[in-house]
């Protein structure tokens, strides 16, 4: 297989198992740019496009969920608006500092140093909060009171920063404001949808023209779309019932290696 289509299936897997899990998907993506030495501004745009395969397989995978939300609106059940309401206005944050500091983010982006650090420092503050949070009172996405839901998503946008984790930041963030395991994991794969929706537009608009003239082609980002989903779909099943059975301890430890790994390597290289 031609070298540019194994790079192309290798970040689609990357994608697809770490959207999800509290590692960060574009920290991993920066880091396999130094490691497997291709330009990683010629694939900037595919990595953010391919964010989308995974999005696909939360729609795919709760739409059960998704379908009985939409009934219960038609239906104006109290239920379904407080959960459409407590998704709109946890992505109102990262809507709005994410446009402001836009230009900002991108420098970042180019600085793997930066993951590694934001992996270690990121997986001592799970380890932290994984002793300290003893509480978990709202056991539902609906149930989540309005300040509580705005205080998560302030702390998704620390996300901004890549190495950080969008879910780890917004899963830990759940946590520490009393919201059960599993319903913070869940509210996560929700609030990826309208965050990573509004990420990829705003690409699109900025560099969209770009695709069909770089390296990388729409025939590449479809391929990469693909694989992050049947990927994402796997990682999301099993995570679920992994960190209601060991909590998210594994993700730290692999963090903080990952992450020392990566500084050592950066440094000596």
């Amino acid at each position: 297989m031609d070298l540019h289509y194994l790079t192309v299936i290798l970040l689609g897997i990357v994608e697809g198992l770490t959207e999800f899990l509290p590692v960060s998907s574009t920290g991993h993506l920066i880091l396999a740019s130094e490691l497997l030495g291709y330009d990683a501004a010629t694939w900037a745009m595919f990595n953010v496009v391919i964010q989308l395969g995974a999005i696909m397989a939360v729609v795919v995978l709760y739409w059960r969920t998704f379908w009985a939300v939409a009934m219960g609106l038609l239906r104006r059940e109290a239920v379904s608006w407080r959960f459409l309401r407590n998704l709109v206005v946890a992505f109102i944050p990262a809507a709005i500092i994410g446009l402001a500091l836009h230009d900002y983010v991108e420098i970042l982006l180019g600085a793997p140093k930066v993951v590694a650090w934001a992996l270690i420092v990121g997986g001592v503050a799970i380890l932290a909060i994984e002793r300290m949070v003893k509480t978990d009172r709202f056991h539902g996405i609906a149930d989540i009171p309005m300040t509580r839901v705005i205080g998560i998503g302030l702390v998704q946008c620390l996300a901004m920063i890549p190495g950080v984790s969008r879910s780890g930041a917004t899963i830990m963030g759940a946590l520490t404001l009393g919201v059960e395991r599993r319903t913070a994991a869940e509210f996560s794969f929700f609030l990826a949808i309208p965050t990573m929706l509004g990420a990829t537009t705003l690409e699109l608009l900025k560099k969209g023209d770009r695709i069909t003239s770089a390296a990388v082609g729409w025939d590449s980002i479809a391929l990469g779309f693909v694989v992050s989903f049947v990927v994402a779909v796997a990682v999301i099943k099993i995570f679920v019932g992994l960190v209601s059975r060991h909590g998210f301890a594994p993700f730290a430890w692999y963090r903080i290696v990952a992450g020392a790994g990566a500084l050592i390597w950066l440094t000596l290289r």
